[in-house]
């Protein structure tokens, strides 16, 4: 991964709204799509729980996280990213870090009660190095949570990922990984996680859409 490349994921990302279908000025979403699937609960958070997203982006998520009442901190590689979530959640009360996910994890002592991903960094880091990262810094019994696009049939493992530029430029590429909800678990369970569900989450009724594929475990 490069910072050239998220910086210009940056400009190109929109802001969340500023309301949901509810009329909440914060939520969780772990899907692509706007008021779908399912929502914070997944990480079981409680007041004063300590939670880490891996790639927060513009801050949404983590937002909501602190709304809940946790002591929340989110990392994320770009900088465009981190500016736009400290200018619109200056109040939430969130810590907002520019850090490589893997960097952050291995060089920290702190402990964790959820640590989660939605379409982060889980999906672009290596597993063999994330993972038992992960598992390093979370809380016996914590939960670990992520979100991604599923894999396409037969294209498993690390794989290219394009962010197009101008007409007049060459994309940039990044690495992912990519891999089925069963290879997932395998992974996890290899990495000391237990008590895993992976599954894929439907997308929206409607048009044809790729769903997204979640997965929860604990430490």
């Amino acid at each position: 991964m490069t910072d050239t490349a998220w910086e210009t994921y940056s400009r190109q990302k929109p802001e969340r709204r500023r309301t949901n279908a509810a009329g909440e000025t914060t939520w969780f979403n772990w899907t692509q799509y706007a008021d779908h699937g399912p929502g914070a609960e997944i990480l079981g958070v409680t007041p004063g729980a300590k939670v880490l997203d891996l790639g927060c982006g513009k801050g949404g998520n983590i937002a909501h996280v602190a709304a809940l009442g946790a002591r929340a901190t989110g990392i994320d590689l770009s900088l465009g990213q981190l500016r736009a979530a400290e200018q619109r959640w200056a109040d939430a009360g969130v810590m907002l870090l520019r850090a490589d996910a893997v960097r952050f994890l291995t060089g920290n002592t702190e402990q964790f009660d959820a640590i989660y991903s939605v379409f982060g960094a889980v999906w672009f880091a290596d597993p063999h190095e994330l993972l038992p990262a992960v598992r390093q810094r979370l809380r016996p019994g914590g939960v670990f949570a992520f979100s991604q696009r599923p894999a396409i049939e037969g294209c498993y493992g690390c794989q290219a990922s394009y962010i197009n530029r101008s007409e007049d430029e060459d994309p940039l590429v990044v690495k992912r990984w990519d891999y089925e909800p069963e290879q997932w678990m395998k992974l996890l369970h290899e990495h000391g996680f237990t008590t895993t569900t992976a599954r894929v989450l439907a997308a929206p009724p409607g048009k044809r859409r790729v769903g997204t594929l979640l997965v929860s475990t604990r430490g």
